[in-house]
């Protein structure tokens, strides 16, 4: 997940706390060592008690795909080795504030694309279909349209229009929204255990 580290116009610098809250990761910055929860983006302790940070889009895949679409990036050569999570162990978590919903990693690969709508806004929860470890998360509004997506084949396709679009970047590949983008929308991954610690009043989806 990646959030944006500006607070009240001030940049903040933030470290690696070492402690867990939740079975998460916390930080603390620099300027006050306030303790701050990874997936709420908010601290929890300290004199920014209460403070948030806003979520941002991201996207999780593999380096070789985000070289073929980016092949000017750099990245940061650190020793690691091979992680032993699966994501098929997560959820990926919409969070809107006033609502969050969880939608559980096999359930969403299992039907390719949840149309759902979370604290009033429509949305699209969609698992690639031909990367099954990269997803996105889109608003279903294009203008005045409400879209009803479903896979079809290798890309995304409109019930209505029958407007093809990538799966991942939400660009319309052909029909009448060809050229248009779905608005991306900011998600992140939790462990079904933990979905409760931190939105005790949300909900999981189930197909």
């Amino acid at each position: 997940m990646v959030h944006r580290r500006e607070v009240d116009g001030e940049a903040l610098v933030f470290g690696v706390h070492g402690a867990l809250w939740g079975n998460a990761m916390t930080w603390w910055d620099h300027d006050t060592g306030s303790i701050w929860s990874q997936p709420l983006g908010e601290a929890i302790a300290g004199p920014r008690t209460g403070q948030t940070v806003e979520l941002m889009t991201s996207e999780f895949t593999t380096w070789v795909a985000w070289l073929d679409e980016h092949p000017e990036s750099l990245a940061l050569d650190a020793p690691a080795g091979p992680s032993s999570f699966d994501l098929t162990d997560f959820y990926i978590v919409v969070d809107f504030t006033e609502e969050a919903r969880a939608y559980p990693v096999p359930d969403l690969r299992s039907v390719g694309v949840v149309n759902d709508v979370v604290a009033g806004v429509e949305i699209a929860v969609v698992s690639d279909p031909t990367e099954p470890d990269r997803w996105s998360v889109f608003s279903r509004r294009l203008g005045d349209s409400l879209l009803e997506l479903e896979v079809d084949g290798g890309v995304l396709r409109d019930r209505t229009t029958g407007t093809t679009f990538d799966p991942t970047r939400g660009f319309a590949l052909d029909g009448p929204f060809e050229g248009e983008i779905l608005d991306q929308l900011p998600a992140l991954t939790s462990f079904p255990g933990d979905y409760g610690t931190f939105w005790p009043d949300g909900t999981v989806w189930r197909p």
